[in-house]
């Protein structure tokens, strides 16, 4: 399975717009939760969410990122699924990515199920041939059976994020990002999710995975980079992961 991502000097800046330049234009700030606060010239202010990303990923890695709320870990995973696009620096990707940062992203409270099983499926760019040909499996998986036939708008929250993943992890990925690990539904609903995504992620070429659990981080991930206002501040690695069978959703 071949599969690549390599970034060089990766940098993301969000504008912000309105905001008080009396107050952010004489200094470049450290925000205790997020990125670098700066000016330019005293004509644009903007948050430096990511500021000189450099890391390649080969098959075989699993890489957890880690740091406090805010340190850039969901931007880098947006940025890699192609949500965000750079502000500098390059981006290499290469190979299928399933990115399950944002699940619910397509789902149209007044479409129905089935009908949202496409949509998601679209976003996800999975071709129409693709979709139809899992339509059935994905519908038994998700076990909402009659409720297919009625907009989402009538699922209860739970109903609709069985919806979502079984759409999200029906994907064949060479490339896996995740937000945390997935919890779905009551407990014999979630035992057959984690099963399923134990699976996606064992034939997966690369995982990427935030965690703010260390459990899990050990668990799952042979690399573990610490992240801090945007940056890389260290990038090490790990024993093994256990084998699947071992592994415990968090």
């Amino acid at each position: 399975m071949s599969a690549l991502i390599k970034a060089s000097q990766l940098g993301v800046e969000f504008p912000v717009f309105n905001a008080s330049h009396r107050s952010l234009k004489k200094r470049v700030l450290n925000a205790t939760t997020g990125g670098r606060i700066a000016s330019d010239a005293g004509t644009k202010v903007s948050v430096r969410a990511l500021d000189g990303l450099n890391f390649e990923f080969r098959p075989g890695d699993r890489v957890g990122l880690v740091g406090h709320n805010g340190a850039g870990k969901t931007t880098l995973l947006r940025v890699l699924s192609g949500v965000y696009p750079p502000s500098r620096g390059s981006l290499e990707v290469e190979g299928r990515i399933a990115s399950l940062t944002d699940i619910s992203v397509g789902i149209d409270g007044e479409a129905t199920g089935f009908e949202n099983i496409f949509l998601r499926g679209v976003v996800m760019g999975m071709s129409q041939r693709e979709i139809n040909e899992k339509m059935d499996e994905i519908a038994e998986f998700s076990e909402l059976g009659d409720y297919l036939n009625m907009p989402v708008r009538t699922y209860s929250s739970g109903m609709q994020l069985r919806l979502a993943f079984s759409v999200s992890t029906s994907i064949q990925a060479d490339i896996i990002l995740m937000d945390e690990w997935l919890s779905v539904g009551d407990a014999s609903f979630n035992e057959k999710a984690s099963k399923r995504l134990q699976d996606m992620v064992e034939n997966s070429s690369i995982l990427i995975m935030a965690s703010h659990s260390e459990d899990t981080i050990k668990r799952l991930c042979n690399r573990r980079i610490s992240m801090g206002h945007g940056k890389i501040i260290s990038d090490i690695r790990v024993d093994m992961p256990a084998a699947p069978s071992d592994v415990v959703s968090a």
